[in-house]
């Protein structure tokens, strides 16, 4: 399972050929994310995967732990993920959107 580090994210944002993955719930993607990102829940990602094609997902969650369940549970599916570590508690790039407290 391939990982990013936090710091890392920002070079991914505009390009097309990744897509950022907050696999929390909608009211924690509500409150704080990083611009660009959608919100695919942990419970619902596998059924919407095929959705995103080629795209490879970078995937994260508050703190890197589910995301990086979530990557190893994909990889096993055959896609190719990625996840940030440390989450977006680590992400201190210009991109946050939210309450950034």
């Amino acid at each position: 399972m391939e990982t990013i580090s936090a710091r890392e994210i920002d070079r991914y944002i505009f390009d097309r050929n990744y897509l950022l993955v907050d696999v929390r719930q909608p009211a924690d993607y509500r409150r704080m994310h990083v611009r660009g990102a959608v919100c695919i829940p942990y419970e619902t990602l596998k059924a919407r995967i095929r959705g995103l094609g080629s795209t490879i997902p970078i995937l994260y969650c508050e703190r890197g732990g589910l995301s990086m369940q979530a990557a190893r549970e994909l990889e096993k599916e055959g896609y190719r993920a990625l996840s940030v570590v440390g989450g977006i508690r680590a992400y201190r790039g210009k991109y946050l959107e939210g309450n950034k407290s």
